[in-house]
């Protein structure tokens, strides 16, 4: 049986850290500006979560996967599933 994972790897870490930055930048800037917008400045903290494709969470999981692209793969024999070294 063979179930397909969330993907949230991006197509390069330097694209996947901006996505972070920006996520980030958002929810710093929404809770910043409360006392001076007020609460209506929140309502840019939604947009995070579109450049996170999620949660900050799941940029992680997707930060780690980028990463890991083409590095290691992911091998299953006999009911057993474990990481190995991607071959060249």
């Amino acid at each position: 049986m063979n179930t397909v994972q969330p993907d949230f790897a991006s197509k390069s870490v330097p694209r996947h850290l901006a996505r972070g930055a920006l996520g980030f930048g958002l929810i710093i800037g929404a809770i910043a500006l409360v006392p001076v917008v007020g609460p209506a400045a929140l309502l840019v903290a939604p947009l995070a979560l579109v450049a996170f494709r999620g949660c900050p969470t799941c940029w992680a999981v997707g930060l780690v996967q980028t990463v890991s692209r083409g590095r290691l793969e992911r091998r299953c024999q006999d009911g057993v599933c474990s990481l190995a070294k991607a071959a060249p």
